[in-house]
């Protein structure tokens, strides 16, 4: 096997259990809404998901690992993602919520600030703000 199949498998990989920790937070109330499944079928496509891995995916999120990504700002998009597909169908609840937060811990968010980091997200989210002011207002909550 080449490098470049190496990394291109655990590319895949990630993609595949970030995809999975969204469809997680999705079902955290036990139904996945229109405006959720528009924004999973958005996100597979952008993580290059293929229609048999969505499925699996659907059946069995709960058996991929939350894999933190090394790099601050890569943890922020997958924050961003997050906090977007639990304000996609526009209902905040505690489920949706404390998925998140738990999520954001597994992620490598410390858990002594992760309701603030995470309320902070979804008035992010809820305001509108595109992924790199949200980055950048998150950053900026530390300083």
């Amino acid at each position: 096997m080449s490098i470049l199949n190496l990394f291109d498998s655990g590319f895949r990989e990630r993609n595949q259990d970030h995809f999975a920790a969204i469809v997680r937070v999705a079902m955290s109330d036990g139904v996945i809404t229109e405006e959720e499944k528009a924004f999973l079928d958005r996100l597979a496509r952008k993580l290059d998901i293929s229609e048999e891995e969505y499925k699996n995916t659907l059946k069995d999120y709960m058996e991929h690992p939350i894999n933190p990504p090394s790099n601050y700002d890569r943890r922020l998009e997958r924050l961003y993602d997050l906090a977007r597909m639990v304000y996609a169908d526009r209902e905040l609840g505690e489920r949706q919520t404390g998925m998140l937060e738990r999520l954001g811990v597994g992620l490598g968010f410390s858990p002594s600030n992760i309701a603030y980091v995470v309320d902070k997200a979804l008035k992010l989210v809820h305001a509108g703000v595109d992924e790199d002011n949200f980055i950048e207002e998150i950053k900026n909550m530390n300083r």
